[in-house]
């Protein structure tokens, strides 16, 4: 570091995560980079406490606007307290994978860093809505929480008086999120906020229901028709999601991505999103209802289709691909991993109208043979990145011959792994134990009819 402040007294970016930086290393930072806006110092746990007020000793440091603190785990309050006093011009902070990080951290920070846009605190338990108590005085575009059981509805009521230009809200894995949120969320179109609203992430919030989709409160306080310029929505394993939901996201007329993975919608709700005709992006993985039909009406009425993901969907054939594939020609992302009934005549029909493709993923198919190789090397001649794992019928040969063609391969021919539901036979888990039941029942029957005769005799 004594090289580059030496040689760099210009520099504007600097990134020294995961090293073993020490005090000395802060001191030379407010020394010798006067024009520095961005620093990480993510994962570097040499420096100590008393190497922070270094920072507001010199004429460094002053100008910061991008701020990583992820994982410093020997940062305390008083810790915070100096970076503030010293960088109050920060606008963009992370603190990820912070089990130490309280309210009182970032209260001591927003005393002082009042210019805070986006806040991301990813693997920080500790958290709660007396944070977002603190965050009210700053001018929020963007909110991203993951994996906190402390933050509740009361956080996106705060919202309301967060910021003018709220754009991203993520809150992923928040157990104790509910319907209310998205009520809250839709109260914020009095303020004009949510009209700024381009990304909603509410990710494994197990508590939303269709409730919170589809109710209609009067004066038309209704979330999805004020969230005009709403891109993208991201509401997967959400459990209690179904089709009387998705019928009221139709209404989001800029949505072009969405994804309902590990919810319990059938083909029906495929039919109802068929019907909004813009979307771009489609993610519904481990939907165990969803069958063919419901992937060819949603593909038939969504020719600007440019990712679809239905891995894990077990009941999936080959039939989707030949709908799929003439309707939408413009796809570059497939994912159909984990979909026993894929074949190769499937792959065929891909290749000859899907010359667009640029990631493909048939993991777990496992009819598919060596002649799948030759179809995509003959129409998918774009296609980068290839995921071949658990097809016991691909060969190697076939694999090194692909894998010069491409970025990036993976391939293996072992069984699929019990969690993929089903055998290498692509018997499902389910109706296999049915068959076994059934055998085993037939026998027991056939066993005592034997006795019967015998006694008889």
């Amino acid at each position: 570091m004594k090289y580059v402040s030496e040689g760099c007294p210009a520099l504007v970016n600097l990134n020294v995560a995961h090293t073993d930086i020490s005090n000395r290393t802060l001191r030379l930072l407010s020394r010798h980079f006067p024009n520095l806006q961005k620093l990480s110092l993510a994962y570097c746990r040499k420096f100590t406490e008393k190497g922070l007020p270094y920072l507001n000793s010199g004429k460094g440091c002053h100008k910061l606007t991008d701020l990583d603190l992820s994982g410093c785990t020997q940062i305390s309050v008083q810790g915070f307290r100096d970076i503030a006093s010293s960088c109050t011009g920060i606008k963009h902070l992370v603190i990820n994978d912070m089990p130490t990080l309280t309210d009182s951290c970032i209260k001591v920070l927003v005393d002082k860093c009042k210019q805070l846009t986006s806040v991301i605190f990813i693997g920080s338990p500790h958290l709660s809505d007396t944070t977002f108590k603190y965050l009210t005085d700053c001018s929020l575009s963007k909110v991203r929480i993951e994996g906190n059981n402390r933050i509740t509805d009361l956080t996106f009521k705060l919202m309301e008086k967060c910021s003018e230009y709220l754009s991203h809200i993520c809150m992923t894995d928040c157990q104790r999120i509910t319907d209310t949120c998205l009520q809250s969320i839709a109260n914020l179109g009095k303020l004009q906020l949510v009209i700024m609203l381009r990304e909603l992430n509410l990710n494994s919030c197990g508590q939303l229901s269709d409730l919170a989709l589809s109710k209609i409160y009067w004066e038309y306080v209704w979330i999805f028709f004020r969230c005009r310029s709403l891109t993208y929505l991201n509401l997967r394993n959400c459990p209690q999601l179904s089709d009387c939901g998705i019928e009221f996201i139709t209404q989001i007329p800029s949505l072009i991505s969405i994804d309902i993975s590990a919810t319990a919608i059938t083909d029906e709700a495929l039919t109802s999103l068929s019907k909004h005709k813009k979307l771009k992006e489609l993610t519904v993985s481990e939907c165990e209802y969803i069958t063919d039909f419901g992937i060819k009406e949603f593909c038939q009425s969504t020719p600007i289709l440019e990712h679809l993901d239905t891995s894990f969907c077990v009941k999936l054939s080959g039939d989707i691909l030949k709908i799929g594939a003439s309707r939408c020609p413009r796809l570059t992302s497939l994912s159909i991993a984990a979909c026993p009934k894929i074949n190769d005549l499937a792959i065929k029909i891909l290749s000859k109208k899907c010359h667009y493709l640029h990631i493909l993923d048939i993991s777990g198919c496992i009819f598919l043979t060596d002649k799948v190789i030759e179809y995509l090397l003959e129409g998918c001649k774009q296609l980068r990145v290839l995921k071949m794992r658990y097809c016991k019928r691909i060969s190697k040969e076939a694999d090194y011959r692909i894998s010069s063609h491409v970025q990036h391969s993976e391939h293996s021919t072992e069984d699929p792994p019990f969690w993929f539901g089903y055998d290498y036979k692509g018997t499902i888990y389910h109706d296999r134990i049915k068959v076994l039941y059934t055998k085993k029942r037939k026998s027991s029957l056939e066993g005592s009819e034997d006795i019967e005769n015998a006694f008889s005799n």
